[in-house]
C-alpha cells in the first residue's frame, strides 16, 4: 500500500497540474460516475495521511484511498485512451491523469470529510499538524510502538516501509511499551524530516547519503553493524528489527 509520502507527492504533482482549471472527468470503468465532476473548476487536491481529497467548485469531494494495488498513470498527451480499468481520469488539454484500481474512489459530504478528518492522527507531512498532539497520541497507546505507528488514528500516513526505517532511526525498538515524551517527540521530528525526504524523492529514504538503500526493512542483515536482522509478526505486518541497534530494553 502506498504509504503517505507518495500520497503527498501525488496530491503535490496533480495540485500543479490541474488546480485551478476546469478539468474534463471520467469514469472509463463504469465504477463511478463522473458525469457531475466533468467541466468544474478543481480548486485543489489535498493529502491526508493516505487519503486524497479533490476539491471542486460547486460540486461535492472526491475521496480515493489507493489500498492495496491502486495506482495513477499520468499521460502529457491527454488523447492518450485510458487503460483498462481506469476508475476516474482527470485531464486538461494539457495532462491526463489515471486512477486505477483504488480501493476508494467515492463523494463525499462535508459531514464525512469532517469524520474522516477526525479520525486520522497527525500527518508528519501537514503543515497543520501539531507536535504536541502527536506526542500525547503517541504515549497514549495502549500497546508496543511498533503498533502505534501502524495505527491512523495515532499517526497518519505511516506503513510498513516508514514503521521499521523510522524506528531504526530513533534506536526504538518496535516491541516497547511506554514510552515517554522525550522519545516520542524525537520519533515524531525524525518521521517529519524523512518523510519529506521520501515525499520528494518518490520512495522510502532513511539514509540521505544512499537514498535507495535501507538499514533493517527487508533485509538480512543490518546495514549499519552487520547483525541479523530479527523478523516477526506485530499488528498483522511484518517487525523488522537490528537486536543490536535496537535492543529490547525490559
Amino acid at each position: 500500500m502506498p504509504e503517505g509520502h507518495l500520497i503527498h507527492r501525488h496530491a503535490a504533482e496533480q495540485h500543479a497540474d490541474l488546480a485551478g482549471r476546469a478539468v474534463r472527468a471520467a469514469g472509463p470503468q463504469g465504477r463511478f460516475d463522473a458525469r457531475p465532476w466533468d467541466g468544474r473548476v478543481l480548486t485543489g487536491v489535498e493529502a491526508i495521511g493516505k487519503h486524497l481529497l479533490y476539491h471542486f467548485e460547486d460540486a461535492p469531494i472526491v475521496h480515493v484511498h489507493l489500498g492495496m494495488q491502486g495506482l495513477f498513470l499520468r499521460y502529457d498527451d491527454p488523447g492518450t485512451p485510458s487503460r483498462r480499468g481506469t476508475r476516474l481520469r482527470l485531464a486538461t488539454d494539457e495532462v491526463a491523469y489515471d486512477l486505477i484500481a483504488p480501493a476508494r474512489c467515492e463523494v463525499m459530504s462535508a459531514a464525512e470529510v469532517a469524520a474522516l478528518r477526525g479520525s486520522l492522527g497527525p500527518d508528519p507531512l501537514r503543515a497543520d499538524a501539531v507536535r504536541d498532539e502527536a506526542v500525547v497520541r503517541l504515549t497514549g497507546f495502549n500497546g508496543p510502538v511498533g503498533a502505534a505507528v501502524l495505527d491512523q488514528r495515532v499517526w497518519s500516513g505511516i506503513g510498513n516501509a516508514w514503521r521499521a526505517e523510522l524506528l531504526f532511526l530513533a534506536d526504538l525498538h518496535p516491541g516497547a511499551r511506554g514510552l515517554g515524551a522525550g522519545a516520542a517527540g524525537r520519533l515524531w521530528d525524525i518521521a517529519v524530516e524523512y518523510l519529506a525526504l521520501g515525499r520528494d524523492a518518490g520512495q522510502v529514504v532513511s539514509d540521505p547519503d544512499a537514498p535507495s538503500e535501507r538499514w533493517v526493512y527487508k533485509r538480512e542483515h543490518c546495514r549499519r553493524c552487520g547483525a541479523p536482522v530479527l523478523t516477526w509478526q506485530l499488528a498483522s505486518r511484518t517487525a523488522y528489527c537490528c537486536p543490536m541497534d535496537q535492543p529490547e530494553r525490559q
